[in-house]
């Protein structure tokens, strides 16, 4: 881009600046300062000076600016000013579309979708006030158009998991495509136009039932599972069925545990007990995965006890906000299993790290989110961060722990003796 453009394209920028704050004043530069002809100033060939002059007097021309020139000094060439003459020529002759060109554009892109996704109304409001959403200008709307049209598709059967890629060339004949609107997946699919932390797009397409692979709903524990075509004892250790054949199971279990992680979830199934039912959340749950959960809990004894075991970490907490909503719907309280800084063993400290600020952020908002102001707390006095797989799996047993919840409001402090090694 040549210097001329560079000063063309500043002067575009301040006078779409001045039209959003509604000035009567048009926008100009003033070429002999070094902050608005700064690329102007360092020219020093004769060449150089001569393809700048030329490259204005053709915007001139065009009809775009005004120049006022130093009359009486030199040639009569040297600039002094520049001025908007005409906003839309100016636009035509840098190639950029005016802001109101973006806007009206957009709207005609999303409005299709303003009334299922009330979201967009935000987005459409920060663009006409020249702000930016996600980072992007209105330009983004294209893109945003296609993530509201995956995230219908979704909804028309929240019942089923899809794969991610295959779902990506039916809706767009692009195997990778429907991978670059994660950002709008999730502005879309939360409603929320800012995001909370940085996105974990696994997490963003599993909310959505989206995955790269099918998985299966893991138990594990004492029960009969009453599937789709028949019914079947829950085999040990553990048993996978697809999530949407669950209609519902009979157990003994006094407690539910959800685990984040496929190691953790198999080590915790290693121990066994007939008083814990134990499920594989797969990472961020999926619709179809909620929608067997809620079956689950509706299926439980009225004073069962329902936990949640993951990562201490961004994502572990907005896993847990998504349980303890699913759980609340099911008239259930969610309550976290060692995921506060106050029920850590103390020989695990090395194995844990210091949270950045943005990340405790989105922790603590995540902690509430799921109804644990304590735990919230206890992380701003203990800024950490820490994956389960450095815990020893230990199960909730219920009937041992409704007596002896830990004073940071986690139920991961236990009344027995820890496993060699780690210290409670």
């Amino acid at each position: 881009m040549s210097a001329a453009q560079k000063v063309l394209r500043r002067l575009f920028k301040r006078a779409e600046a001045a039209r959003l704050r509604a000035s009567d004043k048009p926008a100009s530069l003033v070429m002999t300062g070094k902050r608005d002809g700064a690329e102007y100033q360092t020219l020093r060939t004769l060449p150089e000076l001569e393809a700048f002059h030329a490259h204005i007097t053709l915007a001139e021309r065009a009809g775009a600016i005004c120049v006022q020139r130093a009359r009486h000094r030199g040639d009569g060439q040297d600039l002094e000013r520049i001025t908007v003459a005409d906003l839309d020529a100016l636009a035509d002759f840098v190639g950029l579309q005016p802001l109101q060109a973006q806007i009206a554009q957009a709207q005609a892109l999303l409005t299709p979708w303003r009334e299922r996704f009330p979201v967009l109304e935000d987005v459409l409001a920060t663009w006409r006030a020249g702000g930016r959403v996600r980072t992007h200008t209105a330009q983004a709307a294209g893109a945003i158009a296609d993530a509201a049209r995956v995230v219908a598709h979704c909804q028309q059967d929240p019942t089923r998991e899809r794969s991610l890629r295959a779902e990506s060339v039916r809706l767009f004949a692009d195997s990778k495509y429907l991978e670059t609107l994660t950002p709008w997946l999730d502005l879309i699919g939360s409603g929320q136009l800012q995001a909370h932390g940085a996105l974990e797009k696994t997490h963003v397409w599993a909310a959505l039932g989206l995955r790269k692979e099918p998985l299966p709903l893991l138990l594990a524990g004492t029960a009969t599972l009453h599937l789709q075509y028949g019914e079947l004892p829950l085999l040990r250790p553990w048993l996978g069925v697809p999530p949407e054949s669950l209609h519902a199971l009979q157990t003994p279990a006094r407690c539910l545990l959800s685990i984040e992680n496929l190691s953790s979830f198999h080590e915790a199934a290693r121990l066994h007990d007939a008083n814990t039912l134990l499920l594989y959340t797969g990472g961020m749950p999926s619709p179809a995965w909620r929608r067997a959960y809620d079956g689950i809990l509706r299926c439980l004894p009225a004073d069962a006890r329902i936990y949640h075991w993951g990562d201490i970490d961004r994502g572990g907490f907005h896993i847990a906000s998504v349980l303890a909503h699913s759980a609340q719907q099911a008239g259930r309280r969610l309550l976290p299993w060692r995921m506060s800084p106050g029920s850590l063993p103390t020989a695990i400290g090395s194995s844990a790290h210091r949270a950045a600020p943005d990340t405790l952020k989105a922790m603590c908002y995540w902690a509430e989110r799921a109804g644990w102001p304590e735990i919230a707390q206890a992380l701003r006095q203990q800024p950490l961060t820490l994956e389960q797989e450095h815990l020893d799996a230990e199960l909730p047993g219920c009937a041992r722990h409704d007596a002896a919840r830990g004073a940071s409001g986690d139920s991961g402090v236990v009344t027995r003796p820890a496993p060699a090694g780690v210290g409670e």
